[in-house]
């Protein structure tokens, strides 16, 4: 069972999330299964790093930051989880990567990364679940 909250607490807590991971944060796109909690030591290849300009906003829960730039793919491997940190290095979330359609918590065209390609993942939004 599921709980569930009020859009108006999603958005407090959308706004609680942005302050925790700050500006200038990065996205580590990882091989392998997600951790089970950010708190635990990262798992697997580091495939990519990706930064965050400025700082995420959020309205109404869904937290989006400005478009990052595309990176070079750093190793090559298959995609499990992206590792979200603040700019002090901190983890402030994980999350599933699958293929397009593939119903990861982030979706990328392709899973299978290869060294010195380039992956632009578009414009992150994470949304802080009401229902």
């Amino acid at each position: 069972m599921a709980i569930t909250i009020t859009a108006a607490a999603a958005d407090s807590m959308g706004d609680a999330l942005a302050t925790a991971i700050g500006s200038a944060a990065t996205i580590q796109i990882r091989s392998g299964s997600k951790p089970a909690t950010p708190e635990t030591t990262v798992s697997g290849t580091l495939l990519a790093t990706v930064a965050i300009s400025g700082s995420f906003t959020s309205t109404g829960g869904v937290l989006t930051s400005a478009d990052p730039a595309a990176v070079t793919i750093a190793a090559t491997g298959t995609a499990g989880y992206f590792r979200l940190l603040n700019s002090g290095a901190t983890a402030i979330l994980d999350g599933t990567v699958t293929a397009t359609g593939g119903g990861g918590d982030m979706e990328l065209a392709t899973v299978a990364l290869s060294s010195g390609a380039s992956l632009d993942l578009g414009v992150p939004s994470i949304t802080v679940p009401v229902a």
